[in-house]
């Protein structure tokens, strides 16, 4: 395959270029930003000035290593706020890294120069730092699920075909005391261990937190958001699977599509002495 030769504003004697980051965060918000001193229109995504964004230095190879990239940058509250930092609203966002002539961005298309998912992102003062792991990360994944003694799908998901309907309410947090919080109403004891508190309503909108226990109004979180809206605040609860075999077929009567190995020896029996 014949490379792609740079365009000409790209080896002009004087380069106008700048960088541009595109971040598509899970929860569908979507940020451009620039390394130019002023905001640029890009493909009719606005692109906003943030000199301080900064990429490492980039290497290619012909090869499906796995390779990572740094990003750093200031905090903007406008763009990318500490609250949302913190509450981890960034985590797993889409990036798209590339460089555009910034005296005509709309006259060629940009050059991509990377794309990939954010990692963890780390913030201190007023700067933040994340990494940027590369589409080949991927192939990194096993071809085939490991054997298991508990099940390997998610409740409701393509494997488990549960209708999560009937396991979905909607309640108001009340009261907040550590992990542990308050609903207006109850819900069945022992439906909500290992189920999902989503937070639809004030500032913590969008944000999932795991339940652990739950027996009837109150319920154990694994975490608790850095933000929380002001209560009462609405929420949605979605129940919970603690992935056994019996559980499967009890609960929900669903062991035809339970994805594991209950039964298979384990390496405890495999390993046992003769006679013993």
């Amino acid at each position: 395959m014949t490379p792609t030769a740079a365009p000409d504003w790209l080896r002009a004697e004087l380069v106008t270029l700048a960088w541009c980051w595109r971040l598509a965060r899970r929860d569908g918000v979507v940020v451009g930003l620039t390394s130019h001193d002023r905001d640029l229109m890009v493909g009719g995504t606005p692109y906003c000035a943030a000199p301080g964004m900064k990429p490492s230095a980039l290497e290619t190879k012909d090869s499906i290593e796995v390779e990572t990239l740094d990003l750093e940058g200031a905090v903007s509250s406008t763009a990318i706020a500490a609250a949302d930092l913190d509450a981890g609203r960034w985590d797993g966002a889409q990036l798209v890294l590339m460089v555009i002539d910034w005296n005509a961005p709309d006259a060629a298309p940009p050059i991509v120069v990377a794309r990939g998912e954010l990692g963890a992102v780390e913030r201190q003062g007023s700067a933040f730092a994340a990494e940027l792991q590369g589409v080949v990360r991927v192939l990194d994944a096993p071809m085939c699920p490991a054997t298991s003694p508990s099940c390997r799908a998610a409740l409701g998901d393509r494997a488990c075909r549960i209708d999560l309907s009937p396991l979905t309410h909607v309640r108001r947090v009340v009261a907040v005391a550590g992990r542990v919080v308050t609903l207006d109403a109850p819900v069945t004891t022992g439906s909500m261990a290992y189920g999902e508190l989503l937070w639809i309503a004030g500032a913590a909108c969008g944000l999932a937190s795991p339940v652990i226990t739950g027996d009837g109004t109150l319920l154990t979180l694994a975490e608790v958001p850095g933000v929380l809206p002001a209560l009462p605040a609405r929420v949605r609860l979605t129940e919970g699977c603690d992935k056994q075999l019996a559980t499967c077929g009890a609960r929900f009567a669903n062991a035809v599509n339970f994805r594991g190995e209950a039964h298979l020896p384990g390496n405890d029996l495999l390993t046992r002495y003769p006679g013993g």
